[in-house]
């Protein structure tokens, strides 16, 4: 091989590996574990707490209005045909709105419980279908005894509009209230129900 130039070595170039890439430093992985490991749990038991909290609010409620029906019919007693108990569709009323009390009641008191010892008193799984099967009940009982009291409370209102049928339509207001806030909470049993990782 001859050289023209003179030059007699000839020029070989060498290139360089690209160099591995590093090792992500500390700080680097701390940052990614956080961004989703931790701070992914944190956010869900805070959605937990807000939706247990949320309940506990809306059974309070209902409570609350479940009682004021409850307790505005029993009072609904104004002598001869203004006394509740001869209608069938006020005894039906004021028997679902005891129902309605005492159930919140009892599952107030266990979430308060739960709550305050952050203890369960019923298995998740458990927990779960009741907190559902017994929403969906108390509230089609509540709007099912207060749509019968309706038409009732309206006849005699085009009769005589008096503090009888005044305190009637405040019960069956009030039970459609109570309807109202189970059905919300019924809304959030069906998802925490829908999250159980059995089903």
């Amino acid at each position: 091989m001859s050289n023209l130039d003179g030059n007699s070595s000839p020029k070989i170039h060498i290139q360089t590996p690209p160099a591995a890439p590093s090792a992500p430093s500390e700080s680097q992985r701390t940052s990614a574990t956080s961004g989703w490991g931790i701070a992914g749990i944190l956010r869900r038991w805070k959605r937990e707490d807000l939706m247990k909290r949320a309940s506990l609010a809306l059974r309070g409620i209902a409570l609350f209005l479940s009682l004021i029906s409850f307790i505005v019919m029993a009072s609904n007693k104004h002598g001869d045909w203004r006394d509740f108990d001869k209608y069938e569709e006020y005894r039906y009323l004021l028997a679902i709105a005891i129902l309605s009390s005492l159930y919140t009641g009892g599952q107030a008191f266990r979430q308060i419980r739960e709550l305050s010892t952050a203890k369960q008193m019923l298995k998740p799984k458990m927990a779960a279908i009741i907190d559902f099967v017994g929403d969906q009940i108390a509230a089609y009982l509540l709007i099912s005894s207060a749509s019968s009291a309706v038409p009732l409370t309206n006849r005699m209102r085009t009769g005589a509009d008096n503090i009888f049928t005044d305190a009637s339509a405040a019960a069956i207001s009030m039970s459609i209230f109570a309807f109202l806030s189970l059905a919300a909470s019924a809304l959030i049993s069906g998802y925490k129900l829908s999250t159980q990782p059995y089903i």
